[in-house]
């Protein structure tokens, strides 16, 4: 552990804070994440020991927050001090999340809530055969709460009616900067603004609702992580984010790998989430599929011009292929659809 991870810990929770024991945790290409054993020294309100997740911006982070053009991001992503306002809003809307112990602009420390989060574990261990069958219905509850929560809970340029921008213009933009030519992509793009449902109500959206960023106990889930991602838009983009191909880890079910869709859109409409039209999920989740092709275009860039290099941002470049495939396949299937 460094040094800097132990003053982190001492602004937050006092100087007789003492660090026990730490572990970084694998995966996580924009953030370091460690669980820590914190003692707060005897006589104090929070005496005694806790179990502690750190959330640090790492040297790539600003990837996230920075320029395509140039490797190092999409300007999408919310700082640290942002994503914790957002987990207390969320869990005032009843969504499972993390307790916030202490937070800055450049870390969170929340509590550790025990649970598996690697979906092939999720997805084939017998410690979750009960609650696989139970994962897509409480995906549709905990969406409809996220989408119940206020519109305030987002910085203030996101919540602002007049300055909602277009997804669609937003990933043709991002793929632009990046400068590398993806003709799926492009079809992609015109095919989806061609064929473009009608909007829905304006919510917080999570942004990167699936299978990974839950963690899942024995019972089901028992938080959602990751909230860098959250803006205003549409609910229906979460819905479709969870259904991408890729976060089914080569399950047949559409549902994170997990269910079908009729139990994720029952389980939404009774939590009190919108009305689903089913045509306006498929258009959701293609651009779900499109905007995580663009993505791995973008990490692999930031490994390949210098902004964080890595092994896995490279290694994500092979993706970019499968996602090539998945679209063409969903654009053929919708134009068979539409005769």
């Amino acid at each position: 552990m460094t040094t800097g991870l132990h003053a982190v810990v001492r602004a937050a929770l006092g100087e007789k804070a003492v660090v026990e024991a730490g572990v970084r945790l694998p995966g996580g290409a924009s953030r370091e994440t460690w669980a820590l054993d914190v003692t707060l020294p005897d006589g104090g309100p929070d005496e005694g020991r806790h179990e502690l997740i750190l959330r640090l911006d790492s040297p790539g982070a600003a990837a996230m927050e920075g320029s395509a053009a140039d490797g190092t991001g999409t300007g999408l992503g919310a700082g640290l001090g942002v994503e914790a306002r957002l987990m207390r809003a969320a869990a005032v809307a009843g969504v499972p999340v993390p307790r916030i112990v202490a937070c800055g602009e450049s870390y969170i420390l929340m509590t550790r809530v025990p649970g598996e989060t690697i979906p092939r574990k999720i997805l084939r261990d017998d410690a979750y055969a009960a609650a696989r069958p139970r994962l897509a219905r409480q995906c549709g509850q905990a969406l409809a709460a996220i989408h119940r929560m206020p519109l305030t809970a987002l910085p203030p340029q996101e919540h602002v009616e007049e300055q909602a921008d277009d997804p669609l213009l937003r990933w043709r933009d991002v793929l632009d900067q990046l400068g590398e030519p993806h003709p799926v992509f492009e079809l992609a793009l015109r095919r989806l603004a061609a064929t473009r449902p009608a909007g829905g109500r304006r919510t917080v959206v999570h942004g990167d609702f699936r299978n990974g960023n839950l963690i899942v106990g024995p019972e089901g889930i028992r938080a959602v992580l990751d909230w860098e991602l959250a803006h205003a838009g549409d609910p229906l983009e979460d819905l479709g984010w969870l259904c991408v191909k890729a976060w089914r880890f080569g399950s047949p079910l559409p549902v994170g790998g997990f269910g079908e869709y009729g139990e994720l859109i029952d389980a939404y409409e009774e939590a009190g989430g919108q009305a689903v039209d089913r045509d306006a999920l498929r258009w959701w989740e293609t651009f779900g599929v499109l905007k995580w092709g663009v993505i791995c275009v973008m990490q692999t860039m930031r490994h390949l011009r210098g902004g964080a290099r890595s092994v896995e941002l490279a290694a994500i470049g092979r993706r970019v292929c499968e996602n090539e495939w998945d679209l063409l396949r969903l654009l053929r299937e919708q134009r068979g659809a539409r005769g």
